[in-house]
């Protein structure tokens, strides 16, 4: 179990927002934080503190004015630790090599693939040609509808009508490096992990896996240890001091070391 930082982007600053309000319209969401640092200065630390894999994620789309504020944030965080960070958020075929050459790791990628309210095949193929499997990451961010997980989309915005299971998580491992998964209901609210959607990760990914979503106690790390049995990978944002909030980073740092298995 890892620690991967994030650095989330929104009208051309690093905010920490509240996942299920945020809005293309008028490129509005509910703010929990917004730094007065860069990016940059989020990127220089992880690569000081020798965390890798954290994920880089723009959350205004191509058509907003303040896209390429948001665009320029995650490019110099890219350019502060090459090699370091995944970088999502309108990834697309005919964009993904300018972010990987940016010095991005992987391109993390979601509504493309899923697209019309199912997985096309055909665009997954695509990215896979256009980046190659291990540098593709693929977001399975997901909502609560009724006893399902269904894939959300569109920066969260939309449901699809494809069911996160162990099946899915199991046919999609052979086709990426590694999978993100936000749990869209929970995001930015502070209030506790969603333990099931862990436990789910935990038995159906076969590939490394990060989860987001919930943490606001060192206790939620445990639960995402124990729930997810070591294998999943886990995220802070708005509970972070980094962002406002009440856990140390450092200590989430030491913690990590102490639980994650020696050699």
């Amino acid at each position: 179990m890892r620690f991967r930082p994030c650095i989330d982007i929104h009208n051309g600053k690093v905010k920490q927002i509240i996942g299920s309000t945020l809005a293309d319209a008028g490129d509005r969401a509910a703010e929990n934080f917004v730094s007065e640092r860069s990016a940059a200065d989020y990127a220089s630390l992880f690569q000081k503190d020798g965390l890798r894999g954290g994920h880089v994620i723009l959350l205004n789309p191509a058509s907003s004015p303040m896209y390429e504020a948001t665009r320029r944030e995650a490019l110099a965080a890219l350019a502060a630790y090459p090699g370091g960070l995944q970088v999502g958020g309108g990834i697309r075929p005919e964009n993904a090599a300018f972010f990987l050459d940016a010095g991005a790791s992987h391109v993390i990628v979601t509504s493309y693939v899923f697209f019309d309210g199912r997985i096309s095949t055909e665009n997954l193929r695509q990215m896979q040609a256009a980046v190659g499997r291990n540098r593709l990451v693929l977001d399975l961010s997901c909502r609560k509808v009724g006893e399902e997980y269904r894939i959300a989309t569109d920066r969260w915005q939309k449901c699809t009508r494809e069911p996160l299971s162990e099946e899915l998580l199991g046919a999609l491992s052979s086709a990426c490096d590694e999978f993100l998964v936000h749990a869209v209901d929970v995001e930015g609210k502070r209030a506790g992990i969603d333990e099931t959607l862990v436990r789910l990760l935990s038995k159906g990914s076969r590939v490394p896996v990060t989860y987001a979503g919930g943490v606001s106690s060192y206790i939620d790390i445990d639960r995402i240890r124990d729930f997810g049995e070591g294998r999943v990978d886990f995220t802070i944002g708005s509970a972070l001091d980094l962002y406002g909030g009440g856990l140390s980073y450092r200590q989430i740092l030491e913690k990590t070391q102490a639980l994650s298995p020696k050699g």
